[in-house]
């Protein structure tokens, strides 16, 4: 099944890097400070959206007047960096995964929903900077994830088809994307979201990314 495999395609949000109780402090300081009465549970419901589309969506949610959903957006993002620059980890084995299919010859791609100056941080921030052959943010695309756009472009960049591409996500939404653009699909949601039935789709379920690196190197075998 993973024969021949061409590709690894990483998420980057909760699969390079530890960013999900970053964002979660970040868009409650940054909502609340415009009178959003905004909750880590909030939060939880707009996971792997692209972050745009989320400040839309709970703007029109507590229909508070006077707020510039642009101007919004570019004061939590300046919040989530401040916080990625001080506070940013990466995924534990994240960069041995990334490490090993290098070493097996594969094109490695990045491909996230989040806005490419908070992409650039996170590779600075972990020094990724010249790890990935290319680098994709659904930023300026016509549609974010669960959407494929994102997927399909990271592939055609890389020089690959899209069924040669394996993905490692962390979302529901990413899962959803990344098999709709034909893919296969390493899914390790985080422990709040895992018993959710959506991840069902994925091609293989992992508790985290020492486990992906284990059944990578079993399948490539097979």
């Amino acid at each position: 099944m993973f024969s021949p495999v061409k590709a690894l395609i990483f998420d980057m949000d909760g699969v390079l890097i530890d960013s999900e109780p970053l964002w979660r402090k970040a868009m409650i300081i940054g909502f609340n400070r415009v009178g959003m009465p905004f909750t880590e549970e909030d939060c939880r419901k707009t996971t792997g959206m692209r972050f745009r589309e989320v400040v839309e969506i709970w703007v029109k949610h507590f229909k508070i007047d006077g707020i510039d959903p642009i101007k919004l957006e570019k004061e939590v993002l300046d919040i989530l960096i401040a916080l990625i620059e001080t506070e940013g980890s990466s995924i534990a084995g994240a960069i041995d995964v990334l490490n090993y299919g290098k070493a097996k010859g594969l094109k490695i791609g990045l491909a996230t929903s989040s806005a490419n100056r908070l992409m650039n941080a996170v590779l600075k921030k972990l020094e990724l900077q010249n790890s990935f052959d290319v680098v994709v943010s659904a930023e300026l695309m016509v549609y974010g994830k669960p959407h494929p756009e994102v997927f399909l472009v990271c592939a055609h960049k890389l020089g690959v088809h899209p069924m040669e591409c394996v993905v490692i996500e962390d979302s529901v939404n990413g899962v959803i994307a990344a098999k709709a653009a034909q893919m296969k699909v390493f899914a390790i949601p985080d422990h709040e979201h895992k018993m959710r039935k959506e991840f069902a789709v994925a091609d293989y379920f992992c508790e985290d990314m020492k486990e992906v690196l284990k059944l990578f190197k079993s399948l490539q075998h097979v």
